[in-house]
């Protein structure tokens, strides 16, 4: 099956699944994600399981000789079912012959059908609580099935919405079997067609965010850089993990066999999108490691004598700004995580402005998180890197006099589906090794493509490669990057704007007054849009503005 029709197969039943939800009342309700996801994982541990226990020793044979497998393992005895469960890889879904769909399927005319699709999955989630559960930080274990059908109000309904949905997944038109040997980012196909539309609203008050794979590619490639073939046993952590996003791109580019994988996200509902991510990109060893949990206030990840876990590599896109009044205090109080401080509570709480900088509590948390060889990469504002007061002022001089930071890349506007806010990502490596820091203005690159009802900015694979050789090799490109060291950052006021270190040329243009007045009221709607999220920054800049008059008077060459 080629990519293109997996991509079909893929959203064909997404469509299906929704038609269904959508038929029986449930139509962009709540729950409407989690019976879509559960029935489709369902589907995908169906066929996982065929491909799987089709290549085992002895019985493997005997399935494929078979013209419907599933059918061949209904004849299997308790201790043939048992022997092959052995056989599979420890990756794999353990499935008993009265779990398959085709099993399931030829049930719906014994009546209560609901309940026993119900009491299946639930079937299923506890044969695989061992490798397919997660925690909370409470260590509460959440399976990876749950009833579906009690979201139907009406349980006369029940029978038949749960037939409707076997309906679809029992196609045999639709078998995911033949991707399971391709590298395949079944996922991303799925989070891109469906969770994403489920994130629109920002999930209530912790806002969930998709990490766009242009910047986690960036990310994963210049921390990993040339060190690749030397990696093994390495550990990887996202303390905001969101739905896994720049996870599988670090992983993906250590390799999946070289590394361990360890989260954390406030959202029960991120969360489970991560397990499944890490399900469908053979990183199922690590689910035992994501933790569902608020990370500032309750940490999950840490080692037998109580102490917090550090890690190898650190990545990290956490919620620029959300207000957590009730929870600042008891955050403050661990002066060592957070030696810069906390922000401070608002005066009013507005659901619909959050005011807290959350997102500088979480550099603190990466930085001390990460080994004393560690790296690390975080999204953060682009109104950081000139950050002079307070908490910014403290983190960035303590990234510069300490040669941890080596790296920052502004991103275009408009790369963030979810956010107009301009980003950029800040490389940090704990060591204190790194001599030079790269700054590269990215700003300019990409092109707007219509998302929905927003424009939103895209970068190619080719302007991918541009910022990453360029960093890699530290080459310094006017207008676009420069490489400094240290020192000369704090010569510079702690500026980490790649743009206050390029060579001003000045080219001059006849223009009337009145074009120079349109001009300016034009700049300077453009930089209060940009930089709408950095107060002083923004009234700093109008100020300079403001500065520049009309000369009528021609410069002589």
């Amino acid at each position: 099956m080629e990519s293109k029709s997996i991509d079909q197969a893929t959203k064909q039943l997404i469509d299906a699944l929704k038609q269904t939800c959508g038929a029986f009342g449930l139509g962009n309700d709540g729950n409407e994600y989690k019976i879509i996801v559960q029935v489709f994982l369902y589907k995908y541990f169906n066929d996982k399981f065929g491909y799987e226990a089709k290549k085992t020793p002895g019985y493997g044979e005997r399935l494929k000789k078979a013209e419907k497998w599933d059918e061949e393992y209904d004849k299997f005895t308790d201790d043939e079912i048992e022997d092959l469960f052995t056989f599979l890889p420890s990756n794999t879904p353990k499935m008993r012959p009265e779990h398959t769909i085709a099993h399931l399927y030829n049930a719906q005319g014994q009546g209560d059908f609901s309940n026993l699709f119900d009491s299946t999955m639930v079937s299923i989630a506890y044969l695989n609580a061992d490798i397919f559960s997660m925690a909370t930080v409470n260590k509460t274990k959440l399976t990876i099935f749950e009833p579906i059908t009690i979201f139907i109000p009406d349980s006369s309904q029940r029978d038949e919405f749960a037939i409707s949905l076997m309906r679809y997944i029992a196609n045999p038109e639709t078998n995911f079997e033949q991707m399971f040997s391709e590298k395949y980012d079944f996922f991303s196909t799925m989070f891109e067609y469906l969770i994403k539309d489920y994130n629109k609203d920002g999930g209530g008050k912790y806002a969930e965010y998709y990490t766009p794979r242009s910047i986690a590619q960036i990310m994963a490639r210049l921390l990993v850089g040339n060190d690749k073939d030397s990696l093994r046993g390495v550990t990887c952590c996202d303390p905001s993990a969101g739905s896994g996003t720049l996870l599988m791109a670090l992983a993906h580019e250590i390799g999946e066999d070289r590394c361990t994988i360890y989260s954390q996200d406030i959202s029960q509902k991120s969360s489970k999108m991560l397990r499944l991510n890490l399900i469908l990109n053979n990183l199922v060893s690590s689910i035992q490691n994501i933790i569902q949990g608020n990370t500032l206030l309750h940490p999950g990840h840490k080692e037998a004598d109580g102490s917090l876990k550090k890690f190898d590599y650190i990545v990290s896109n956490p919620p620029f700004k959300l207000d957590f009044p009730d929870e600042r205090d008891a955050i403050a109080a661990d002066t060592i995580r957070f030696w810069a401080g906390v922000p401070n509570k608002p005066k009013e709480i507005d659901p619909d402005k959050p005011k807290m900088e959350i997102y500088l509590c979480f550099i603190q948390h990466v930085l001390y998180s990460l080994k004393g060889k560690g790296k690390g990469a975080i999204v953060v504002p682009t109104g950081f890197i000139t950050g002079k007061t307070g908490i910014k002022k403290k983190i960035i001089e303590k990234l510069v006099d300490d040669h941890i930071i080596y790296g920052v890349v502004q991103m275009p506007s408009r790369i963030f589906a979810t956010t107009g806010t301009n980003v950029s990502v800040l490389f940090f490596d704990k060591s204190g090794q790194q001599d030079k820091v790269v700054l590269i203005d990215a700003s300019r690159m990409g092109h707007d493509e219509k998302d929905g009802n927003n424009l939103r900015t895209f970068l190619d694979q080719k302007e991918i490669n541009t910022i990453v050789d360029t960093f890699s090799k530290r080459t310094s490109i006017n207008g676009f990057s420069v490489v400094v060291s240290h020192q000369d950052v704090r010569d510079n006021g702690y500026s980490l704007n790649a743009g206050q270190y390029f060579d001003v040329n000045i080219e001059y243009v006849d223009i009337t007054q009145n074009e120079f007045a349109q001009r300016m009221i034009e700049y300077k709607r453009q930089f209060q849009s940009m930089i709408k999220d950095d107060k002083a920054y923004k009234e700093q800049l109008i100020f300079q503005l403001d500065k520049i008059i009309f000369n009528e008077y021609p410069v002589s060459e």
